[in-house]
């Protein structure tokens, strides 16, 4: 695996979501040591940065309404993050595996 993202990019994830205010959405996160996603969390002040952002696979953002949708896709394009539309929301990718195309999220 290869990372796609540093320490800066997820800060500015980070930051990017805590500006929404009440349009702020969940997030889980995929660690490459581990199997399985954590449990959905709101804390992007504090749990978001548990831990060390290298060891980061993924990060699932849950969108639950249209505007939040909207308010998180303006972000999301504006600090330019590998990752992907999803079911429920979106995926930021960390690591990507070698070959394998990735793209921006726009």
């Amino acid at each position: 695996m290869n990372p796609v993202m540093n320490d800066t990019k997820w800060e500015e994830l980070r930051l990017a979501m805590l500006e929404l205010g009440e349009l702020s959405p969940r997030f889980r996160v995929l660690d490459v040591e581990k199997e399985s996603p954590s449990i959905w969390d709101a804390d992007w002040f504090y749990h978001f940065r548990n831990g060390e952002y290298k060891y980061r696979k993924w990060v699932e953002i849950e969108i639950q309404s249209d505007d939040q949708y909207d308010a998180v896709l303006m972000k999301l394009t504006e600090i330019r993050v590998p990752g992907a539309k999803i079911e429920n929301g979106f995926r930021i990718f960390g690591y990507a595996m070698t070959g394998e195309y990735i793209d921006y999220i726009n």
